[in-house]
């Protein structure tokens, strides 16, 4: 371990520990599952891993958050909550990440206080603040803390550390809720959440790892796929090519097309 990964790793342990009980917001994703593992090696039984189970969640990934935490022995409580009912979420405002997360952090601070905990934490870095993340300010005005990014960890040393502490999940792809595939001001419904859920979990199966299924079309009938740089060509060839718009062409999608420029975060942030 670098002596600036050390040091990081030390104040991010020293941080976790002043604050006596915690609560991490965990999604099983790269960064949560680093917070959990520390502040539980921190904090032993004085923390606890607070899941929201949303329908934009893929259920892969619900599932792995539960699995590792009943290996890992941390105590998990999960919320279940249909973001839908939020009013003006199933619009897609520019906004709409700050109305999840306000309502739904919200929840789980109630949640984290009723188990006597002192702060709620989040897994949130150094890399979440270049982009258009409107969330950020709901978490920031519910008292939400982010020790990673007061540690000065970037994304990098995340995934170095997670590597060094053997987390499972140091490599994985990027993440982001099914909510952020829909292009702004097309309307969010249960059915399209499930049918863009459907078709990544498909592409995930093909062997791809980062990609993402972006919703157009007020029915949402247009996939527009973003996979690796390298990855353009496989699921260009013919064969995979005609799995591909088969599969999402039964899952409802009209149109099918493939991103020339590959997958980049924040994607649909582009027109703002």
């Amino acid at each position: 371990m670098t002596h600036e990964l050390q040091q990081r790793y030390d104040a991010l342990r020293a941080c976790l520990q002043e604050q006596a009980r915690v609560a991490v917001a965990f999604s099983g994703g790269v960064d949560s599952t680093l917070l959990a593992k520390v502040t539980h090696d921190v904090l032993g039984s004085s923390m606890v891993a607070l899941t929201a189970h949303l329908r934009s969640v893929p259920r892969t990934e619900f599932g792995q958050a539960r699995t590792w935490c009943a290996e890992q022995g941390i105590r998990h409580l999960v919320l279940d909550y249909d973001e839908l009912t939020i009013p003006g979420f199933a619009q897609n405002p520019a906004n709409r990440c700050y109305l999840c997360k306000r309502e739904v952090f919200g929840r789980l601070r109630d949640l984290a206080t009723a188990e006597g905990m002192t702060y709620l934490v989040d897994g949130s870095n150094l890399d979440d603040e270049g982009d258009y993340r409107p969330g950020m300010r709901a978490l920031a005005e519910l008292g939400v803390r982010s020790p990673l990014r007061e540690c000065g960890f970037s994304k990098a040393q995340v995934r170095e550390l997670s590597c060094k502490l053997g987390l499972p999940t140091w490599n994985l792809p990027s993440a982001a809720c099914l909510s952020s595939r829909f292009a702004y001001g097309e309307t969010i419904t249960a059915q399209k959440l499930e049918r863009v859920g459907a078709a990544e979990e498909y592409l995930h199966g093909l062997g791809l790892d980062q990609l993402r299924v972006r919703i157009h079309g007020e029915g949402g009938e247009l996939a527009r796929i973003e996979v690796a740089l390298d990855d353009i060509e496989r699921v260009a060839e013919p064969a995979t090519r005609n799995r591909v718009v088969e599969r999402l062409r039964a899952l409802g999608f009209a149109y099918v097309s493939l991103d020339l420029a590959g997958f980049r975060s924040g994607a649909m942030n582009e027109v703002l």
